[in-house]
């Protein structure tokens, strides 16, 4: 019989370390989070490479969800250049939340 494995975060898959999967989790988030934002805008890779102040063949590692080669504070910086910050906090309860704000459109 086949044991079913199970996880809640599937970068625990490929490493028994959980900070290593934390942040893997954490930076496919922000990925994820950046080309969504890129693509309700519409942008090209070179006016993506612009706004962003990286050269068009690093858009194009980003677009392709590329993790290994970005670092959180590196994905950080960019959503700040679309104008989102990222506010971490622990609630009355102790749950750590994260608001977001972003600048008006």
């Amino acid at each position: 019989m086949t044991e079913k494995l199970e996880y809640s975060n599937i970068f625990e898959s490929v490493t028994d370390d959980a900070s290593i999967a934390a942040d893997l989790q954490f930076r496919s988030d922000l990925i994820m989070t950046l080309i969504d934002l890129i693509e309700k805008k519409g942008w090209k890779q070179i006016e993506i490479a612009k706004v962003l102040d990286i050269p068009q063949p690093r858009v194009s590692e980003l677009l392709r969800g590329k993790i290994s080669l970005f670092s959180s504070d590196r994905l950080i910086g960019y959503l700040a250049r679309l104008g989102v910050r990222l506010r971490p906090s622990v609630n009355k309860d102790h749950q750590v939340i994260c608001e977001v704000e972003m600048e008006a459109a």
